[in-house]
């Protein structure tokens, strides 16, 4: 799994470099910043800048339907910028001082430059497909159909980003209805990654829509682990504080799951929720109260079940590809890799 990661970050990044490198000052140090390429004070850094695993699922992509793992380059970096574009408005949105184990692009250099640089790379990501044609084997056709790839996935991430803001004010929301907004917030880029290399090669619809229902279902197992992590994940692990999405109030599955359950716990649980008031490090107690009342009415053993549950419709719809074997491992390997993450 590392070396297909290895890849992705190795083939993509000096292009990524190259678009940011557009940018106009302060821009493209905040966005080199956050990408973990720069400390604050604009010294080069070795943060962790994520695990390039959007630009990898591109790159295999290319290559399940027989072209070069270079093919998918452009798709690996526009989902890239997206991706970051994304999380660059959910830390301001959310409030999060912290991501991947350092101060967040608006902790440090204030919410509307963190907030005009994301603009600014979701820009840069459909630039960098239009230009595909010029620097590439990739068709003028190509490119536009990546361009929709793109695009339709931004649109859904935003309307899954807003279901999720929405769902932070009500006491109650459904497990459907959690599932629908992670399958747009999560699920649907990952199932651009793994569509816009196929497409960026040349692949028919057929071909490239499979590969995109297995990225939506390791999407959406993605998610559940990450709602899992948010609530018993340790900060070390996650890059934020203990119990960071009961700090938010935030609908998660295993939430979504313990309330739907009706028991005593998730009775109880419902009480202490509809108390609005944040809740801080001096709150502790309080936090592993709601964790536990969770878990005893099955929310984490439901979100382990539904993991698992798209890990096997995932690799379902790698059936319906003929690839090389070699590629089919990768995919069924970073499928592994998702739902193992959860202890």
């Amino acid at each position: 799994m590392s070396a297909l990661l290895d890849q992705g970050r190795t083939m993509c990044t000096p292009l990524l470099r190259q678009a940011v490198g557009r940018l106009a000052a302060p821009m493209d140090t905040i966005a080199a910043y956050h990408l973990g390429w720069i400390d604050r004070d604009g010294r080069p850094a070795r943060a962790a800048g994520g695990k390039a695993v959007r630009p990898a699922l591109a790159l295999l992509s290319a290559e399940a339907v027989g072209g070069d793992a270079s093919a998918g380059v452009p798709g690996g970096v526009a989902v890239e910028l997206v991706h970051n574009f994304s999380l660059l408005h959910d830390d301001v949105m959310d409030g999060d001082e912290f991501r991947r184990h350092r101060a967040t692009a608006w902790a440090v250099f204030g919410v509307a430059q963190a907030v005009l640089v994301g603009d600014a790379l979701l820009a840069l990501g459909i630039e960098v497909l239009l230009e595909a044609p010029q620097t590439t084997q990739v068709s003028a056709s190509d490119a536009i159909r990546a361009v929709n790839v793109i695009t339709s996935a931004t649109r859904r991430l935003i309307d899954g980003q807003a279901q999720d803001l929405t769902f932070e004010l009500r006491e109650h929301v459904t497990v459907e209805e959690c599932l629908e907004m992670e399958g747009n917030k999560t699920a649907a880029l990952l199932a651009g990654a793994c569509t816009i290399g196929a497409v960026l090669a040349g692949a028919d619809a057929k071909t490239s829509e499979a590969l995109g229902r297995y990225g939506h279902h390791v999407g959406l197992a993605f998610q559940s682990v990450d709602d899992l992590l948010g609530i018993w994940g340790a900060p070390e692990a996650t890059g934020k504080p203990h119990r960071s999405d009961l700090r938010r109030h935030k609908k998660s599955l295993p939430v979504a799951a313990a309330l739907a359950d009706g028991g005593t716990a998730s009775r109880r649980l419902a009480q202490l929720l509809a108390d609005s008031k944040d809740l801080t490090d001096e709150d502790e107690e309080h936090l592993d109260v709601r964790a536990d009342l969770i878990e005893q009415a099955g929310g984490r053993a439901w979100a382990q079940n539904e993991a698992r549950h798209q890990y096997a419709a995932a690799l379902d719809a790698l059936d319906e590809i003929p690839m090389p074997d070699t590629v089919r491992q990768h995919f069924v390997a970073f499928a592994d890799f998702v739902v193992v993450r959860e202890t």
